[in-house]
């Protein structure tokens, strides 16, 4: 085997991105942890309360977490019962519901996001001059959507940059 092919940026590009996955990754769970939160109930939280009425469909918001139909199903039975979240019903397909978050899930999420910003910063955002987390943002989002299209399932449209009503800026 030819010792240059591991010279390859492409495998270079791919190893820093799953090393700073991984890294972060235990940073976020353990900060997760002290609020109470696995990485994917606080993934859940945050797609909801990221939606227009802090809802999504059961089968969008498996496909915006990459988790299955039933996968998504344990999650939302578990947060359920510790209040974080509520089912209601899709009143224009019986056989769809949708998943809310409840008061007691976005004041989870709000005691959790302080800590979670401050380690985005420290150790994501913050190592980056403005240019360049711009061309990351649009890389990620490019790569993003033609691995995982389904990732914005349900959202609308959700825009980053808005004014307090929701319109974007």
């Amino acid at each position: 085997m030819d010792q240059n092919v591991f010279d390859d940026p492409r495998i270079t590009a791919v190893g820093l991105l799953v090393e700073a996955h991984a890294g972060l990754s235990a940073r976020f769970a353990a900060q997760f942890e002290e609020h109470g939160l696995s990485p994917v109930e606080f993934e859940v939280l945050t797609r909801l309360a990221r939606s227009p009425g802090n809802q999504l469909r059961m089968t969008d918001l498996a496909a915006q977490t990459s988790l299955s139909t039933s996968g998504v199903t344990r999650v939302v039975d578990r947060m359920e019962r510790d209040g974080l979240l509520t089912r209601r019903a899709c009143p224009s397909d019986r056989r769809s519901s949708f998943a809310v978050v409840t008061g007691s899930g976005l004041q989870r999420l709000d005691e959790t996001l302080p800590g979670h910003l401050r380690i985005i910063e420290q150790w994501f955002t913050g190592q980056l001059d403005p240019a360049a987390l711009g061309a990351l943002l649009d890389g990620l989002r490019r790569v993003r959507d033609a691995v995982h299209p389904g990732a914005t399932a349900g959202s609308t449209g959700f825009v980053a940059d808005q004014d307090e009503n929701g319109t974007p800026s």
